[in-house]
């Protein structure tokens, strides 16, 4: 009997302890609280480029979930800075490239106004490369058609770096034809570029918004990278359904530089020499007229020179407003007289 009642008393006991700790205050402060706000912290002074629309983090049950969802929202911003990037090619009064200029060589002007500031500059001879050759297949160009296929080969022979620089091949008469996609072997791009057959219409705008809105710019990369594309043409366009002023603008977009090489045999410039001379002048780049059949290599040597001789520099633009607007860009060589910088003429600023 004695032992039983002991029992009853422990098992009694132990009850009213575990009531008295639920009434406890300790245990009721272990209750789940109402979700608190707390406020983001401060990205920086400068506002982004566009909205992320990430809402400020709340408090979950755990600060560490708030923690996390906070840090992400806040790397989500600073990835939208208004930074604008710019490839560029400076050349002496005999056309020379010149190599040796540092940053405080150059000053950039923004829509008319100077950049608030030079973030980086650097040379880009050893950028990966991502370049498309566009060629016109049309009847027009059949006249020396075999031997642009062949100085083209060379070109891509002698400019892609295996494991470092791709190229696509596409040629056009009415529609754009892939004949080899983006590949850094230059054997494949030789059979792409032996693959083009003459014939047809031309319609160059479409193939050049083409190879920028759905191969340049929806291209895999890391890091920074050069875009060029070269176009072998005539320049006549007769079945297009963008204008020409639509394909500069995605090229702008795409941050595609234009070289321009006119399949024109005349001896003098024509009406499409002319709109060769205003995309590669929009874009950046140049534009070639090798009359004589034997020039057609040289502007591929040059175009390969050039592409070896570039700088680049970001800038962060004054008054910068993400309101989809075409903004001006023109850099000055400072001090340097009898110098010439090339680069796009402007671009448009992305909207919120």
């Amino acid at each position: 009997m004695e032992s039983r009642g002991t029992l009853l008393l422990v098992v009694l006991a132990m009850a009213s302890s575990v009531v008295l700790a639920q009434n406890s205050p300790s245990a009721n402060s272990a209750q789940p609280q109402p979700a608190q706000a707390v406020p983001s912290k401060p990205v920086s002074a400068e506002p982004p480029i566009a909205s992320t629309g990430a809402s400020p983090a709340v408090s979950a049950t755990n600060g560490q979930q708030s923690s996390t969802t906070e840090d992400e929202s806040v790397a989500t911003i600073r990835k939208t800075v208004n930074e604008v990037n710019v490839v560029f090619t400076v050349t002496d009064k005999h056309g020379h490239y010149v190599k040796d200029l540092t940053r405080n060589d150059f000053k950039v002007m923004d829509d008319n106004r100077p950049a608030d500031e030079i973030k980086s500059f650097r040379n880009q001879t050893d950028l990966p490369l991502q370049v498309g050759l566009l060629v016109d297949a049309s009847n027009s160009v059949r006249d020396r058609f075999k031997f642009e296929q062949e100085s083209a080969i060379e070109f891509l022979n002698q400019t892609i770096r295996p494991k470092y620089d791709t190229a696509f091949v596409v040629g056009f008469d009415v529609t754009p034809e892939v004949t080899q996609d983006f590949t850094d072997n230059t054997e494949s791009l030789s059979r792409g570029v032996r693959a083009l057959r003459p014939g047809g219409g031309t319609a160059m705008f479409d193939a050049l918004y083409f190879a920028c809105r759905d191969k340049l710019l929806k291209a895999p990369h890391n890091g920074p990278i050069r875009r060029a594309i070269i176009l072998l043409s005539d320049g006549d366009d007769n079945q297009s359904h963008v204008t020409r002023e639509e394909a500069i603008e995605m090229a702008q977009r795409a941050e595609v530089i234009v070289y321009t090489i006119s399949t024109n045999i005349t001896g003098m410039k024509l009406k499409g020499d002319k709109v060769l001379e205003r995309i590669a002048d929009a874009t950046g780049g140049r534009a070639f007229f090798p009359f004589q059949i034997r020039d057609v290599a040289n502007a591929f040597a040059e175009i390969q020179d050039e592409l070896r001789s570039q700088y680049a520099l970001s800038y962060k633009p004054a008054d910068f407003k993400a309101d989809g607007r075409y903004r001006t860009i023109e850099i000055v060589a400072l001090d340097k007289k009898n110098l010439k910088v090339r680069s796009r003429r402007g671009y448009f600023a992305p909207t919120q």
